[in-house]
């Protein structure tokens, strides 16, 4: 017995809808497979479209490659419009065509009553630990005992810094001239700081003053070492890597994101990245890595407190207080 064979244009009209079908439903069952989701991710419908243009293509040039394919395929279309399978069959298909091809276009263009579209939600707070919620970065306002601490350090030339910044350090005062070895941070109440502490009369406020600006100044470091590829040197998403990411890096600087959310809140998503985010993010979660695996509790806040600073915002003050 031998195979049978559907011709030229059957195959074409079969491949098409198959192709189709996976692209449209193949996948995204799949997708749900390999995620362990509860639900499946559905493949954009421009891409679904962009995908069967290149199939219509490749199809188009595999049929007319040949004489011989194009006559075998446009052969059936040929015997429908002459009657040659029965009138009936022509009449229903030239009623049945327009009228299938119109109902789409009508469906696309009449207006419907929906229900609201399901937001994005890149900051979600329905899983958020109420424990993070009073939470306040330890290092925003040093008590007294730590300012203390760090006059006592200072005046023994023995402040203690992050590894991340220690070797830049040690370099700049190895070949720098400046008459003082912690003169590398410009700010004014670091050098109104090393202006007392050379005088031998530092003040509490304005060692407090400093010990910030000690703070800020490994913050911004850890924050361009590990942050600005992604949110960029202005914290406003812009950073080299940016445009990468079909959800773009958050923009700091914005009057809607880090300031309308406690610190709390702040650590609890640099600590916990996009892998910590709900189901209800998916499938556009943000793509920040888990910051708790590779920084330590300390370089998280004070990233956070960074951040903050160089977007000249301020954390949101819990409703409890």
């Amino acid at each position: 017995m031998g195979m049978l064979r559907i011709g030229r244009f059957w195959s074409v009209i079969i491949t098409f809808v198959l192709l189709y079908a996976l692209i449209k439903w193949g996948i995204p069952a799949v997708s749900r497979e390999v995620t362990d989701l509860p639900f499946p991710l559905p493949v954009p419908g421009t891409l679904i479209f962009f995908y069967m243009v290149l199939v219509t293509i490749a199809l188009f040039l595999i049929t007319t490659f040949s004489d011989e394919g194009m006559e075998e395929f446009v052969r059936p279309i040929r015997k429908l419009l002459r009657g040659e399978y029965s009138k009936t069959a022509r009449a229903a298909v030239l009623i049945v065509v327009p009228l299938l091809a119109g109902w789409q276009v009508y469906d696309l263009t009449v207006p419907k009553i929906e229900l609201p579209s399901s937001l994005r939600i890149q900051h979600p707070s329905s899983n958020f630990p109420k424990k993070f919620e009073e939470l306040k970065n330890p290092f925003a306002n040093p008590g007294e005992a730590e300012v203390t601490a760090f006059i006592e350090q200072a005046e023994a030339e023995e402040i203690a810094w992050i590894e991340q910044v220690q070797e830049d350090i040690e370099r700049w005062q190895e070949e720098g001239d400046a008459d003082n070895p912690l003169a590398f941070i410009p700010t004014a109440p670091w050098k109104k700081f090393l202006a007392e502490l050379e005088d031998g009369d530092v003040k509490l406020a304005t060692a407090k003053a400093a010990l910030l600006e000690k703070n800020l100044f490994e913050g911004r470091a850890l924050y361009a070492m590990n942050c600005r590829p992604c949110h960029g040197d202005s914290v406003a998403g812009d950073g080299p890597m940016a445009d990468g990411f079909k959800l773009r890096p958050i923009n700091f600087t914005d009057n809607g994101t880090i300031e309308t959310i406690v610190e709390g809140y702040t650590f609890w998503r640099v600590r916990n990245g996009g892998p910590g985010l709900p189901t209800e993010a998916t499938p556009w979660d943000s793509a920040m890595p888990e910051w708790k695996v590779s920084l330590t509790e300390e370089e998280r806040w004070k990233i956070i407190l960074a951040e903050y600073d160089l977007a000249e915002k301020t954390p949101r003050i819990p409703e409890s207080h």
